[in-house]
């Protein structure tokens, strides 16, 4: 009897230290192979906008001011579609089979793009490559929280986003060197060495064991914790989450469960975009040149790069010391007080810092040059500033608590909804951006960044709840209950194994 109320987790702590991750990691650098394309795909447009907007560009793929921003925005468009197929695929044919099937559009795409005559070319391209990262952000967050344990989770978790900012480092890094179509064959890649490597690994366990397959589920967690594990304990926690779902229907979305993890990931997902991530990333030469900065904005680009991936890279050492929240709070301090600054350095029209008079003319000119080749770096510090920390938090942590607050009778559909109202917003805002500054400047939407900024503490304080060190199982229990993160099973199901 005793055992029977023993917190259903705390008995798995001694199988845990016989875990082998070496298998976990492999699959786990297969999947996110498909963020590395889209954190590529994403941001193409930044060195290749330049060249096709200038007066030497091919007259056939010559864009104006228009058609950029549609080149820029329509990515998102065909995000949002792909989030809407995840939605069905995710629980039609599994996440495994849906972050495979995401390297069609993606192959696609980038043959359109890297033999484009044309600009519809050039735009299906790009709609098609959006797809596919619609597909690959709402399935591989999903894969990896399900085959990953709690050990591990929070920095396996962080991987989809900094396997995607090392892709956009990638990108910009060749885009120094390599012509705009080429980047396009390069770019396709990736997707296809993904589809390659996850023919060799498993389905989700925690799938398995939903469809009833219990020996298919058991054979893929002893690939993926070794042969030494105890797979019974960790399959009896999965099938008595899963024992404790229901069919889901309109009217239970009502009840906490459901609706707090899913309105929380909605919410964390919209904010995330309204933080102007999208746009700056999209557009970061071009913002670069309007900024008046010293460095070539190319240059400019790609220190942002690398200034992000390491920041991804800190934000994963910390995940599970620091815990969620805390990092969540310093994500948002940063990037508001890097928006403020940004926003009014775009608005302050510079006074002359001397009075030059004929006399002192050569000294007066030597300090003003000095004094705007100072303030010419406040907007790349600025963005560097803004960027480290959005990739200590907003970026990484947004993925990895939808892929583990959703409930797992929704999960399929509801990381797919998330990512479609993601990237619904994230083309409006990329849309918009464009004529924002055409018709205000840089200030105009600087200044939105810094408001949603103060949104997102406010969100962070109210709303999130700390997920460190807990499995799915205990998380799902939390929304449950609505107060405490402890299992209690009174009658555990046994998976034979």
């Amino acid at each position: 009897m005793n055992s029977e109320n023993t917190p259903l987790l705390r008995r798995t702590a001694s199988s845990l230290s016989e875990i082998s991750n070496s298998r976990l990691y492999l699959a786990v650098f297969s999947a996110v192979l498909g963020n590395f394309s889209f954190g590529y795909s994403l941001v193409y447009p930044s060195p290749v906008l330049p060249k096709l907007t200038s007066p030497d560009a091919d007259p056939r793929l010559r864009m104006d001011p228009n058609q950029a921003a549609w080149f820029g925005s329509i990515y998102s468009l065909g995000a949002a579609a792909g989030g809407l197929g995840a939605m069905l695929l995710n629980d039609l044919i599994g996440r495994k089979m849906s972050i495979m099937m995401s390297a069609v559009p993606s192959t696609a795409g980038y043959t359109l793009m890297g033999g484009a005559v044309n600009l519809s070319m050039l735009h299906g391209g790009r709609f098609l490559t959006g797809v596919a990262g619609g597909m690959t952000a709402a399935s591989i967050p999903v894969y990896i929280s399900e085959i990953s344990h709690k050990k591990v989770r929070g920095a396996l978790g962080s991987c989809p986003q900094i396997t995607a900012v090392f892709g956009t480092l990638t990108l910009y890094a060749l885009g120094l060197v390599v012509p705009w179509r080429w980047l396009a064959v390069a770019g396709s890649v990736p997707a296809v060495l993904m589809v390659v490597l996850l023919v060799f690994m498993p389905s989700s366990p925690r799938r398995l064991l939903s469809l009833g397959q219990e020996q298919k589920a058991e054979k893929a967690l002893r690939w993926l914790r070794g042969s030494n594990y105890n797979t019974s304990i960790e399959l009896n926690a999965i099938q008595h989450s899963i024992n404790t779902q229901v069919k889901i229907t309109w009217a239970q979305l009502g009840k906490p469960i459901y609706y707090r993890p899913i309105l929380i990931s909605v919410g964390m997902r919209f904010l995330q975009q309204m933080t102007g991530i999208t746009p700056i990333l999209v557009y970061l030469e071009p913002i670069f040149a309007k900024s008046n900065v010293s460095l070539e904005p190319r240059y400019d680009a790609a220190i942002v790069g690398a200034v992000r991936l390491f920041s991804v890279a800190v934000a994963a050492s910390l995940m599970d010391k620091a815990g969620r929240k805390a990092l969540l709070y310093t994500s948002s301090m940063l990037m508001f007080l890097s928006s403020l600054t940004l926003t009014m350095i775009s608005h302050t029209t510079p006074c002359p810092a001397v009075n030059i008079t004929a006399p002192n003319s050569e000294l007066g000119n030597t300090l003003q040059a000095s004094q705007d080749t100072a303030l010419s770096f406040v907007p790349l510090i600025s963005t560097v500033v803004f960027i480290f920390g959005y990739a200590m938090g907003w970026g990484p942590i947004t993925w990895l608590l939808m892929s583990e607050v959703l409930p797992l009778v929704a999960r399929g559909v509801a990381s797919g909804l998330c990512v479609t109202v993601s990237w619904v917003t994230a083309f409006a805002l990329t849309h918009a951006f464009t004529l924002l500054v055409d018709a205000y400047g840089l200030y105009a939407p600087y200044l939105m960044f810094t408001v949603v900024c103060v949104f997102c503490l406010l969100f962070n304080a109210v709303c999130i709840p700390e997920t460190r060190k807990r499995s799915l199982e205990e998380i799902e229990n939390y929304f449950r209950t609505g107060r405490t993160f402890t299992i209690r099973q009174n009658h555990p199901s046994v998976v034979s194994s």
